[in-house]
C-alpha cells in the first residue's frame, strides 16, 4: 500500500495552497516523511513544500510530460516518504483547454490513480455546497474525490449544516473546516517571495498554520483517505539512471540569482550521457574548464543586478566564450542576463553582458499566464526548423 492524496479546489483563492502547507506541517509534526509535489509549472509552491516537508518538491504536469514520464517523477521522489500530498492548480478541472482534462489537476489525479481530497469555499452557501460537490463528482466519472475540506464556514455550525448536506448527497466525508480567520494570511503571492522563504523567514507562519490544521481538520481520516494501492511502475527505464559513460560537460548557473530549473531536466541531461558543473555568475570569477555547453535558467537576476554586474571576471569570462560559440541556452532569467542592460522596480539600471540587442525592464504587474507553443524558425540546440 502507499498513501498519496491530492488536494484540489473548486476553483483558484479557495485554499489549496494554505490547507496544503498546514496538512504538510502537521503531518511531519506527526513524525511522517511528506513529499510534497505540485501540478502544473510553479515555482512559488513547491518551494514552500520543500521549506515545510525538508524534501525537493517535484512538479507533475499532464500536458508538459507523458503518462509515464509524471508517472516515473512521482515513484522516484515518493519512493522513501510516508505520505505524499499533491498540490492541485486553479479548479480541479482547469487546465489546457476547456474542453477536455488536458494540463488539469483531475488529469493528474488519473494518471497516478490518486484519491482527491476537494477543498469549497462555503461562504454565503449551506445545501448548495452538495451540489458543487455532487458536481465535481459526475463531470469525470474516473476521478476519486475522496473527501471534503470546508473553507471560509461562518461558524461551526454553518460548517455542520454543509457537512450534513455533502455527506447525505455526496456519499464522501467531510475531515474539517476552517472558518473565516482561522488559518494566518498567505504572503502575497510574488517570485520574490522565495529568496524570503529559503532563508527561513516564514518560518512563524508555517508553526502558525501547522498547529490550526491539526486543531481543526482530521489527520487520521486524511491518512486513511490518502492509503491506496502502490503505483504500477513505469514500463521503460527511468530517466533518474544516470548514463554510464559521461560524454559532455557542461555549465550550469545555480546561485542566488539563477535557481530555476526542474531537476528532471537536468536529470535528463545526465542520462544522456551530461556531466553538470554547476557554477555561480554572482561568486565565482570564471566559467568552469573545459566545458561544451553553457545553461543558464531562470531565477532572480532582478534581484543580485547589482552583483552580477560588478562581476566583470565572470561577465569577461562568458562573454568571450559565448562569442567564440560555446552552445548556450539561457532561460528566463538567464535570458535577461544576457542583454544590455537590467533596470529594477526601484529604477536602477545596470549592465548586463550584452550579448544580445535588448534592454530589460522590470514591471510591477504580471504580463500572461498559461501554456505557449511555439514553431521555431532555425535549426537550434534544443529546436529544430518548424
Amino acid at each position: 500500500m502507499q498513501r498519496r492524496l491530492v488536494i484540489a479546489g473548486t476553483g483558484s483563492g479557495v485554499g489549496k495552497t494554505t490547507l496544503t502547507i498546514g496538512l504538510m506541517k502537521a503531518l511531519k509534526e506527526r513524525g511522517l516523511s511528506v513529499q510534497g509535489f505540485k501540478c502544473g509549472p510553479d515555482y512559488i509552491d513547491p518551494t514552500y513544500h520543500t521549506a515545510v516537508t525538508g524534501r525537493p518538491s517535484r512538479n507533475l504536469d499532464g500536458w508538459m510530460l507523458d503518462e509515464e514520464m509524471v508517472k516515473d517523477i512521482f515513484i522516484h521522489a515518493s519512493e522513501d516518504a510516508d505520505i505524499s500530498l499533491i498540490e492541485g492548480v486553479m479548479g480541479f478541472y482547469d487546465g489546457k483547454s476547456p474542453l477536455s482534462n488536458v494540463g488539469s489537476t483531475a488529469e493528474i489525479s488519473m494518471l497516478l490513480d490518486a484519491p482527491v481530497l476537494l477543498v469549497v469555499n462555503i461562504a454565503s452557501m449551506a445545501r448548495s455546497a452538495a451540489a458543487i460537490v455532487k458536481g465535481f463528482q459526475q463531470l469525470e466519472p474516473n476521478v476519486s474525490i475522496a473527501g471534503v475540506i470546508l473553507n471560509q464556514a461562518g461558524s461551526a455550525g454553518h460548517a455542520k449544516l454543509c457537512q450534513q448536506a455533502i455527506e447525505q448527497e455526496c456519499g464522501i466525508p467531510v475531515v474539517g473546516h476552517l472558518l473565516r480567520g482561522d488559518s494566518p494570511e498567505i504572503p502575497e503571492r510574488s517570485l520574490g517571495l522565495i529568496p524570503a522563504i529559503e532563508r527561513g523567514e516564514l518560518a512563524e507562519f508555517f508553526n502558525e498554520l501547522g498547529d490550526k490544521i491539526s486543531e481543526k481538520i482530521d489527520l487520521d481520516a486524511i491518512i486513511k483517505i490518502a492509503t491506496t494501492d502502490k503505483l504500477v511502475a513505469i514500463s521503460r527505464p527511468s530517466i533518474f539512471t544516470k548514463a554510464a559513460e559521461q560524454k559532455v560537460r557542461i555549465a550550469v548557473a545555480r546561485d542566488e540569482a539563477f535557481n530555476f530549473y526542474y531537476p528532471e531536466n537536468l536529470a535528463l541531461l545526465e542520462k544522456e550521457g551530461a556531466e553538470l558543473v554547476f557554477f555561480s555568475p554572482i561568486h565565482d570569477s570564471s566559467l568552469p574548464e573545459n566545458v561544451d555547453g553553457l545553461y543558464i535558467g531562470g531565477g532572480f537576476p532582478e534581484e543580485f543586478a547589482k552583483e552580477l554586474a560588478s562581476n566583470e571576471a565572470m561577465k569577461s569570462s562568458l562573454r568571450s566564450q559565448i562569442e567564440a560559440g560555446l552552445p548556450t541556452l539561457a532561460e528566463c532569467g538567464g535570458y535577461m542576463y544576457l542583454t544590455k542592460s537590467l533596470t529594477t522596480v526601484a529604477g536602477e539600471t545596470y549592465p548586463m553582458l550584452g550579448l544580445i540587442e535588448a534592454d530589460v525592464t522590470m514591471g510591477t504587474k504580471l504580463a500572461a499566464l498559461g501554456y505557449r507553443e511555439v514553431t521555431s524558425l532555425a535549426n537550434s540546440i534544443i529546436l529544430q526548423d518548424g
